[in-house]
């Protein structure tokens, strides 16, 4: 059966994802391709006697790269990407209720020498609205098989797959856009001073992209004075009235109007839709506001209340499995390497996947619906003041659930200043990893005696610590190190339409199996480092710790029990770097057994409630179990009553840590995410840094003013 290559590409918001579902079906998958970040999805179908694969490449207004995303779908339709080979036809999907709007990047599409087949969708929205599209006259006008369809209810699927058929093999479109004699003879010119073989596409937008990727990628190749002879080009083509990039958008657009005219029948006066009133609610600067909090509230309190089911089956199974192991093998290095260091390591991060899925289900929805393109306007208000755009918002609001679907959302932030500031910054947002180690001491410290309310508010306040100061670093780096001219916002509101229950499924498998995989290869690597570092050496004079624990657990002598194994981590690797680092630790009010707790969390935060169940003689603590970490908190309570500092200082000592876990980057699946999307180690680096310098300061702060208030008041 013969093959043919499809490449899906239109607009964000024209039903792409939901024509793409309909042609594939379940025969479809997503991936990363080699040396490509931005996850695509291929499917199958079949018809008349050909098998088609089609490409569903990122949503993008053009082929004027500007952000990861447009950059990979120019590459591949260009067959610049060696993994995958150049496809046979483009199919254009366009909203047939805002025609010559995304008819822009259809006249681009037709300038790459490969047949190209227009489909015209949403066509029951538009005729709500009073706009007859005539696919006939519109093929007419334009020289290109037109087919509309309606993607999300399987009408005009048919005629599309024939259309596509029909143009295997035939010529490319040559009925576009003419950009000036001028302009070409200048962009042919510039394509031989690279001395390479450039097509003409690129030598076109090189001349045309001002400040974008495929000036930033040519140039620095460059060894020949490119940037300058650029720059003498566009000024010529000033000088004769054709300005870049002003020329393209003149010339595109006459030349759409021309080809519509008779296709299109639209009303006089725009139709006032239920959708503009909507509106009118929704972009308020009060009223959206208002309706955004609550929309926020809901999907972050079924995050935890929805999650919580899902979790425990994880925490059982993890438990169950250790069992399993403890039971079949002898006491050991071996033994406790499998429990400690790969099943209980990788299952505190696993337990945490419910979560994540339920966000991605939330924000899949509220995205296919319409609705996150509202919140991030509304927001960009809010963004611009420290140098962001409302696109750097739903990255940091991600990030509270968990900072590595965050970081992944900003492929869609197109300047790629504000895409590093994003990145750099939503580490800040106190994730569902930081929410038990907040549990454990606002439980243990500032519920008894303390009024009903304060709980809450220290819990709330631990969170607006992220809100309040990835905002301020993000302004100082964009002062800085990322310094460049404010963001330009630009954002088409889409239709609200029903979401794809298929599409939302797609969102949170991919996003699910991307965690999964991180947390099976470098939370796995990490925790090993740590477990070797918890348990090496493992014996002193009276023999093995761990046969000697063992023993006493099976004489049901738990407290003796867990006494050893909190000498065991006192004289281990990390112990005793732990109580040689002490005096790094004082000045936060800490002591060496909370030093060696957050220095063993480092590759995942959540660790800290086990280690100090082991360092204070609980045995392991269940980070999820609410009644563990309660008896956890009472024996921490206890001991710092046997400590003159931490006896009259607790609550400032209890503040100091939660102060610098709500700051530090401790989670190595964020770091190796932030390796990915950046494609250097650098970043990381910066990240890692910086946040545990702040991290130390706002530790240090807490406790001091902290001892200072407590001085004061007593």
């Amino acid at each position: 059966m013969a093959q043919v290559r499809v490449a899906l590409i239109g607009n964000p918001n024209t039903g792409k994802s939901t024509l793409f579902n309909a042609l594939s079906g379940l025969r479809q998958h997503v991936g990363n391709y080699p040396g490509v970040t931005v996850e695509m999805s291929t499917g199958r179908f079949a018809h008349a006697g050909t098998e088609f694969e089609v490409l569903d490449l990122p949503g993008t207004y053009s082929l004027a790269p500007r952000s990861p995303d447009e950059m990979v779908a120019v590459e591949l339709l260009l067959g610049r990407r060696a993994e995958l080979p150049r496809p046979d036809v483009i199919l254009s999907v366009v909203d047939a209720s805002n025609l010559n709007r995304h008819l822009y990047l259809t006249t681009q599409l037709m300038e790459l020498g490969i047949p190209v087949v227009l489909a015209v969708n949403m066509v029951d929205v538009a005729k709500s609205q009073g706009i007859v599209v005539d696919p006939m006259k519109l093929a007419e006008g334009t020289g290109l098989r037109v087919v509309a369809i309606q993607a999300n209810k399987g009408a005009g699927l048919e005629g599309l797959k024939a259309a596509l058929l029909e143009a295997v093999g035939q010529a490319a479109p040559t009925g576009g856009p003419k950009l000036p004699d001028l302009f070409e003879a200048e962009s042919a010119a510039l394509g031989a001073e690279l001395h390479e073989k450039l097509p003409p596409f690129l030598a076109r937008r090189l001349l045309l992209d001002v400040g974008g990727y495929t000036e930033e990628w040519l140039v620095s190749a460059s060894r020949n004075g490119l940037k300058a002879h650029l720059a003498a080009a566009r000024d010529r083509l000033s000088e004769a009235g054709h300005g870049v990039p002003g020329v393209e958008a003149r010339t595109r657009y006459a030349w759409i109007r021309t080809a519509t005219a008779k296709a299109v029948t639209a009303p006089a006066v725009r139709t006032v839709t239920w959708s503009d009133k909507i509106d009118r609610v929704l972009t308020h600067r009060l009223w959206g506001t208002l309706v955004f909090l609550v929309a926020m509230f809901v999907v972050f309190q079924a995050i935890f209340v929805v999650a919580e089911p899902l979790m425990d089956l994880i925490d059982q199974a993890t438990t169950w499995a250790v069992g399993q192991v403890e039971e079949g093998m002898t006491p050991g290095p071996v033994r406790s390497f499998l429990t400690d260091g790969v099943l209980k390591g990788v299952g505190g991060v696993l337990i945490f996947l419910p979560q994540i899925l339920i966000l991605f289900a939330f924000v899949a929805v509220l995205e296919d619906c319409g609705y996150m393109a509202r919140a991030a306007f509304l927001m960009d208000r809010v963004m611009s003041r420290c140098g962001l755009s409302g696109k750097s918002f739903i990255p940091l609001l991600s990030s509270v659930a968990c900072a590595v679907p965050g970081i992944m959302a900003t492929r869609v932030i197109e300047n790629r200043r504000d895409r590093l500031a994003t990145i750099v910054v939503a580490p800040l947002m106190s994730c569902s990893a930081r929410l038990p180690v907040y549990s454990l001491l606002i439980g243990a410290f500032l519920t008894v005696g303390y009024s009903w309310w304060v709980p809450g508010l220290t819990l709330f306040a631990m969170y607006m610590i992220g809100f309040v100061t990835a905002p301020l670093v993000a302004l100082a780096l964009k002062r800085t190190v990322l310094r460049g001219a404010p963001p330009l916002f630009v954002l088409e509101l889409p239709a609200y339409k029903r979401p794809s229950l298929v599409a939302v499924g797609r969102r949170m498998f991919g996003a699910g199996w991307a965690f999964v995989r991180r947390a099976g290869t470098f939370i796995l690597a990490s925790m090993a480092i740590v477990w070797a570092l918890l348990y090496f050496p493992d014996r002193d004079a009276g023999g093995s710790y761990e046969t000697r624990v063992a023993e006493l657990r099976a004489e049901q002598k738990h407290d003796e029990a867990n006494k050893l194994k909190a000498e065991w981590q006192r004289n281990s690797t990390l112990g005793q770097t732990g109580r040689a680092l002490e005096p790094v630790f004082h000045p936060l009010g800490w002591d060496w057994r909370l030093g060696v707790s957050a220095m063993a969390s480092f590759p995942a935060r959540e660790v800290i409630v086990g280690t100090l169940g082991i360092i204070y003689e609980r045995g392991d603590v269940d980070a999820g179990d609410d009644e563990q970490r309660q008896q956890l908190g009472e024996a921490i309570r206890d001991d710092w009553e046997k400590d003159p500092i931490r006896s009259k200082y607790r609550v400032p000592v209890a503040l100091s840590v939660m102060v610098f876990f709500a700051l530090c980057c401790q989670c190595a699946s964020t770091l190796a995410v932030i390796r990915r999307e950046t494609k250097s180690w650098a970043w990381p680096a910066f990240t890692f840094a910086y946040m545990t310098v702040l991290a130390y300061i706002g530790a240090f702060v807490t406790f001091q003013v902290g001892r200072i208030i407590v001085d004061f008041v007593g």
